[in-house]
């Protein structure tokens, strides 16, 4: 679907999607904020062109990806610093309790595993959409959604006490 509506439009109707989304990836919701006005941002720089696209929402979630590896690849050993930290805390509520599990083993998967579960598991994307959110085919988005599945798994059946 071509957006012939504003960008205002087109970020009204899709920034909480987004910011839920970069969320699950990140685990944080100020680099999620981060990662998603970068993206309007790059957007609304070439609105001109992204809304007459078949599918704008894509190119947006392909540009927030985009960025994240990039950020990604450069904060490496710090993301793992701060996952091994957080990993240790404990939160005396259920549901915070809970929230911290699913972060956790979301944050045991690598960045592309964690992308395609949250798109394809967590918002419902088939796999060709996911596939091109991420830059990456169809085959590979399942593939990897396969992956973090059996990790999730095992480590859920090794976590058991």
């Amino acid at each position: 679907m071509a957006f012939a509506e504003s960008f205002d439009d087109f970020f009204e109707f899709e920034h909480e999607r987004l910011l839920g989304a970069l969320y699950l990836i990140t685990g944080n919701l100020q680099e999620a904020e981060d990662l998603m006005q970068d993206a309007f941002v790059k957007m609304l720089q070439r609105w001109d062109l992204v809304r007459s696209l078949n599918d704008p929402t894509g190119y947006l979630y392909r540009t927030a990806m985009n960025t994240f590896r990039t950020r990604y690849r450069r904060a490496r050993m710090a993301v793992r610093r701060v996952a091994m930290v957080a990993r240790d805390e404990r939160d005396p509520y259920d549901e915070v309790e809970t929230r911290e599990d699913v972060r956790r083993a979301l944050a045991s998967l690598t960045p592309r595993q964690r992308a395609a579960i949250v798109l394809t598991e967590l918002l419902g994307y088939p796999p060709a959409e996911a596939a091109r959110a991420l830059g990456i085919r169809p085959s590979t988005v399942r593939a990897l959604t396969t992956q973090a599945r059996a990790k999730l798994r095992g480590d859920a059946g090794g976590s058991d006490g």
